[in-house]
C-alpha cells in the first residue's frame, strides 16, 4: 500500500475539493493520504493533518495541488530523499505540473500502476555564509536572489565563479537559478531559457550599473559565490522565501546538491511545447 502527501494551495477556491476526492479514492483502496497540518487545518481537512515527522517517514509520492509555487513547496518536504513529485496546475502558467485537475485521479491510478516515468532536475544547494561562520544550506529547485532590500538604493555584491573572482555588480540584485528557474526571475531579467534537462547555474543582474549586464551559463562543477561587499545590507530569498538580510562580508555560495529533484511525467518530457503554449508562440 501507498502513503501519499498532499501539498495544497490553501486560498485555491477548488483545491481542498480536490484534495478531498484524492484522499478518498486512496483510502477506498488501501492507501494512506495525509496533508501537512496547516494545509488541512486551512482546508477543514484536519483528519489528513499530520506532523513534520511523519511527513518525513516513508512516502511514496507527494502530489502538489496548486501553482508552481505549490509544487516548489511540495519539492522542499521530500528534495533530500528523492521522493517522486507529482504536480497538478491549478495555477496559470504552472510550467512544473503535469496533469490538469480533471487528471488527478487518472494520474494516481497510472502512477500507482507503475505506469510512469521519473525527470530529474537539478536542485540548488545555497550555502549560507555569515562572516566566516557557516549560516546553514538550503535547498532550491528555481533560485536563490540576493537584492537590495527596499526601494530607493542599489546593492554592491561581488560574485566569483569556480573559486575565483569574477566581478562586482552595482544594482538591484543578483540572480543565481537553475535551469528550472530560467523561466521564473531570471527570465524576467532578461535571462535566457535553459532546458531543465541541463545541468548548469545561471547568474543574471537584476538592473546593474554595469556596462556588462549579460547573464552567465555556468559549469555544474563552477561553484558561484555572491557576497555582500559594502555597508548596505541585500536581503536573501530562496525560491521566493525570505531568509533574512545579509551584511558586509556576509555570502552564499551556490552550487548542484547531489540529489536531484524527481517529477512524475507521463509520456515524453515537452518543456518546449509547453513553453510555446504558455507564450503563444506561433510556428510563423
Amino acid at each position: 500500500m501507498a502513503t501519499v502527501v498532499l501539498v495544497v494551495h490553501p486560498r485555491h477556491t477548488h483545491a481542498g475539493e480536490y484534495a478531498r476526492k484524492a484522499s478518498a479514492w486512496l483510502a477506498e483502496r488501501g492507501h494512506t493520504a495525509m496533508m501537512p497540518e496547516e494545509d488541512a487545518a486551512t482546508l477543514g481537512l484536519t483528519e489528513l493533518g499530520a506532523p513534520p515527522a511523519d511527513l518525513a517517514g516513508p512516502v511514496d509520492l507527494v502530489v502538489a495541488l496548486g501553482g508552481d509555487g505549490t509544487v516548489l513547496r511540495a519539492v522542499r518536504v521530500v528534495a533530500e530523499r528523492g521522493v517522486p513529485v507529482l504536480g497538478v496546475n491549478l495555477g496559470r502558467l504552472g510550467y512544473l505540473a503535469q496533469v490538469e485537475p480533471d487528471e488527478l485521479v487518472a494520474a494516481l491510478e497510472r502512477f500507482l500502476a507503475g505506469d510512469y516515468t521519473i525527470e530529474n532536475r537539478m536542485v540548488l544547494e545555497v550555502a549560507i555564509l555569515r562572516g566566516h561562520t557557516p549560516g546553514g544550506v538550503i535547498l532550491a529547485l528555481n533560485d536563490a536572489v540576493v537584492e537590495k532590500p527596499r526601494p530607493g538604493n542599489t546593492v554592491r555584491l561581488a560574485a566569483g565563479i569556480g573559486g575565483r573572482p569574477w566581478a562586482v555588480y552595482a544594482g538591484d540584485g543578483l540572480i543565481v537559478a537553475t535551469p528550472t528557474g530560467s523561466t521564473a526571475y531570471s527570465f524576467s531579467c532578461r535571462g535566457p531559457i535553459v532546458s531543465p534537462t541541463m545541468r548548469a547555474l545561471l547568474l543574471t543582474p537584476i538592473s546593474p550599473h554595469l556596462a556588462f549586464d549579460r547573464s552567465l551559463v555556468v559549469g555544474d562543477d563552477e561553484a558561484v559565490r555572491v557576497e555582500v561587499a559594502d555597508d548596505r545590507p541585500a536581503a536573501l530569498t530562496v525560491d521566493g522565501r525570505d531568509r533574512g538580510l545579509l551584511r558586509r562580508g556576509d555570502a552564499i555560495v551556490c552550487r548542484p546538491a547531489p540529489q536531484p529533484a524527481r517529477f512524475v511525467t507521463f509520456g515524453p518530457p515537452d518543456f518546449w511545447g509547453v513553453l510555446k503554449d504558455k507564450f503563444r508562440i506561433a510556428d510563423r
